[in-house]
């Protein structure tokens, strides 16, 4: 995935979406969620996997260009 890609992620995907952004197979991200060694961590919401964005973007080392500061709306 491109940096644009990445930046322009929900708050939160799903496992597919992260893997593809860590490069990691389907099956072997599957099977490090289960077994709790997935590279961030993963939220389990009944049947499906989640993964929070600020984490993939953190362990990936992507920065947003500007941080909304104090007294700037976020649209």
């Amino acid at each position: 995935m491109t940096r644009e890609e990445l930046l322009a992620l929900p708050v939160a995907v799903d496992l597919d979406t992260a893997n593809r952004a860590l490069t990691i197979g389907r099956s072997t991200g599957y099977a490090l969620a289960k077994r709790d060694q997935y590279p961030v961590a993963v939220l389990k919401l009944g049947n499906a996997y989640r993964v929070v964005t600020s984490e993939l973007h953190q362990l990936l080392g992507i920065v947003p260009d500007r941080v909304a500061g104090s007294g700037e709306l976020c649209a």
